[in-house]
């Protein structure tokens, strides 16, 4: 099992992502696509990812506003596994925000 990063891990690598927030026990970010087929191409796109990591975030979906909430269930908080799913949430983001 993942270990849980401490509050400074966790600050210094939200500092070098876009736009998320949080602590020792969620991070999250808030993104808003152009429109709802692009928040749902989004979603789609993050959820083979997280697939792929076996590592599913929380997703909310209010029309066209993403909200993202990452954290490690099994470990109890924040671990490397939720930046890494992190940093490829912000990859897919940029992708689709230009397409």
């Amino acid at each position: 099992m993942p270990e849980i990063l401490d509050e400074a891990a966790v600050l210094a690598a939200i500092a070098a992502l876009d736009g998320w927030s949080g602590d020792v026990e969620q991070i999250r970010r808030t993104v808003q696509a152009p429109d709802f087929p692009t928040a749902i191409r989004i979603v789609d796109v993050v959820a083979v990812a997280a697939e792929n990591m076996n590592h599913h975030p929380d997703i909310d979906i209010r029309w066209r506003t993403l909200h993202f909430t990452l954290s490690t269930h099994d470990a109890g908080g924040v671990t490397a596994l939720d930046i890494e799913l992190a940093k490829n949430i912000d990859a897919i983001v940029k992708q689709h925000a230009s397409s």
